[in-house]
This record gives C-alpha cells, structure tokens and sequence, in this order.
C-alpha cells in the first residue's frame, strides 16, 4: 500500500506543479521552460537531497556559462570545424571536472556537466551575437527545474504522504 500512495501522490505532484512552469515560462520571458524538467530529473536521480540544492544548481548554471564559452572559443578559433569542437570539449570537459571535483561543496559535478549539455544543445547552433538573454533564460529554467520543479514536487508529495498517514 505505501508503494502505491507513493505512486499516486508523486503522480499528483508531477501532474499539478510543472505544468504551472509550462504555463507560466513564456510570460516570465523564458522560452525554454523545458529546461526546468530536464533538471527536475537530475535532481531527482541524486535522491531528492535539499542538501545538494545549491551545488546541483550551480553546477547548472557552471555549465550554462561553459555552454556560453565554447561557443564564443569555437567562433574565434580558425580550425576545421571538426577539430574546433574536439579541442573546445576536451579542454572545457576537463577543466569541468578539475574544478568540479575540487569544490565539492560549491558545484556538483553531474549537474556542471549536464548543464553544458543543456546549453550546447539549446545554443549551439547559434552564433554569439544571436544569444541575446537566452543564457539567463536556460539558467532561470534550471534553478526553477532544481527548487520548484525538484524541491517543490517532493515537499508536495511529502505534504501529500503526511495527510494520508494522519
């Protein structure tokens, strides 16, 4: 039974809550609200520990500023395109990890790197100068996707949990 009112309450949760974000995104100016999903889910996969809040979204938003310097370095670079991106991924995958690893407590790792998976993803394709305020939308969907989406869902579905039980 406590399997199924944890099913039923995270089903409820997930159902109620990001739709809101979805709705809401673009009149807050964001228009990769998905975003907040992909690190809704993040968050989650690490065990939903509030602990980690902080570093998971940092990490996010690290990678979101790595997304934005290898655009710029892949742009000034006068290499074969092919050869720009390995050494761009090389070099900023690396330094990720160093830095990552070494602050432990100020970035999580996973998160750096998914964010810059994020942010190539969204932005890749674009030059610098059509960026605009796309970065700090990606980095408003990722704080939302770690604090509403993450931490929201869970104290909902906990709140939910708590009301059944009493």
């Amino acid at each position: 039974m406590e399997k199924k009112i944890n099913m039923l309450t995270l089903a409820l949760g997930i159902a109620a809550l990001p739709p809101v974000w979805a709705v809401a995104a673009p009149y807050l100016g964001v228009e990769v609200g998905a975003v907040a999903l992909i690190c809704a889910g993040l968050y989650v996969a690490n065990g939903n520990k509030r602990k980690d809040a902080f570093r998971i979204t940092a990490g996010f938003l690290a990678g979101d500023v790595w997304a934005v310097a290898a655009i710029c370095v892949m742009e000034v670079l006068p290499l074969h395109p092919n050869l720009e991106l390995y050494l761009t991924l090389f070099l900023l995958g690396g330094l990720a990890v160093l830095i990552g690893e070494t602050l432990p407590t100020v970035f999580y790792t996973p998160s750096w790197l998914c964010g810059w998976a994020i942010g190539l993803t969204v932005m890749g394709p674009m030059k610098m100068s059509e960026l605009g305020m796309l970065p700090i939308q990606i980095g408003a969907a990722m704080a939302v996707g770690v604090f509403y989406v993450g931490v929201g869902v869970d104290a909902f579905q906990k709140f939910l949990i708590g009301k059944i039980e009493r």
